[in-house]
């Protein structure tokens, strides 16, 4: 799922394409992709886009009113989560919408400016599970539901992040991923956090001391940081189109097996329902293996608790 570092990137390069260009109309293929159905889509059409916004991990684009430009409440918002496999591209003006995998197209203009004259943005998802969303909403009220409440990372200072943190006794992969706690951190950057802050995704939020917690807040926004500008370098003047959750350069997520870039441990791996915390052993948990539910119950008493147990084997 694109994480912070990843809509970020979209959000810069569709700055420069959509804000002050004209929605012309959009094309929905996907029955499943619109959630809402009051304002209807074709309300935003003819009107400007003024803003794109970063809402947690998703994308909103502000469509005012004309005749009320400073009228929140009158504002057309579409509100795009790509969740899993959802993809953007910004390709050609009335570009077809791609066979299978395409839900939708936003065509844009730019009338009166023959140097940009507008494209259109396709809405992919590959695979058999179409969990993209769009929600069209009216007014600013309406595109707040959507903020789970979590804190922004690169916004929030020490304080802040403490209370959010510790405000729940979770783990800290459950409490670095859950939305109400922190917006826009997901599976893959919360592996890449918790590596750099030296710290195991289980240990308890209520059972850190004061070193661990600025540990934590520096490395949530050193990585965060590191990872937006890399992608953003890399894109230049282009659009995003490799936005993936294994990345190479990450030192941990999606890479079990490989040597940890730092103490050249294996890097190990949990999984558990659709996802999969990474992380190395020696850098992270004192040498201590953490049991894979699935794995370590069939392996019982032959599971290796430390590194050492399993490099030995």
């Amino acid at each position: 799922m694109p994480e912070l570092p990843d809509v970020e990137d979209y959000r810069a390069a569709l700055q420069t394409r959509v804000v002050d260009a004209t929605l012309l109309g959009t094309r929905i293929r996907s029955v499943s992709l619109l959630r809402t159905y009051d304002p209807p889509v074709e309300a935003a059409a003819g009107r400007r886009c003024r803003e794109v916004r970063r809402v947690g991990k998703r994308l909103a684009l502000a469509f005012p009113d004309p005749d009320r430009p400073r009228d929140a409440a009158a504002t057309i918002w579409f509100v795009l989560h790509l969740m899993v496999a959802g993809r953007l591209a910004w390709s050609a003006p009335g570009a077809a919408i791609p066979g299978r995998v395409g839900l939708a197209a936003f065509d844009l203009s730019r009338p009166g400016e023959p140097d940009e004259p507008g494209g259109t943005l396709l809405l992919r998802e590959a695979g058999t599970k179409k969990r993209a969303s769009l929600h069209v909403e009216r007014g600013d009220d309406a595109l707040a539901t959507h903020d789970r409440g979590g804190v922004e990372p690169l916004e929030v200072d020490a304080g802040g992040f403490r209370a959010a943190l510790t405000a729940e006794n979770r783990t800290l992969k459950r409490a670095l991923t859950d939305p109400r706690r922190f917006s826009g951190i997901g599976n893959a950057f919360s592996d890449e956090i918790l590596h750099a802050a030296r710290l195991s995704p289980v240990q308890r939020t209520q059972h850190l001391d004061e070193d661990a917690i600025a540990r934590l807040y520096a490395a949530t926004q050193g990585v965060l940081e590191d990872w937006t500008e890399r992608l953003r370098t890399a894109t230049g003047d282009g659009f995003p189109t490799k936005v993936t959750a294994f990345r190479e350069g990450f030192a941990v997520h999606g890479r079990a097996g490989e040597p940890c870039p730092d103490c050249d441990t294996p890097v190990q791996r949990i999984r558990y329902a659709d996802n999969e915390t990474n992380y190395c052993p020696r850098c992270q948990t004192e040498g201590r293996l953490l049991a894979d539910r699935g794995l370590s119950r069939l392996l019982r008493d032959d599971w290796p608790r430390t590194i050492d147990e399993l490099e030995g084997h």
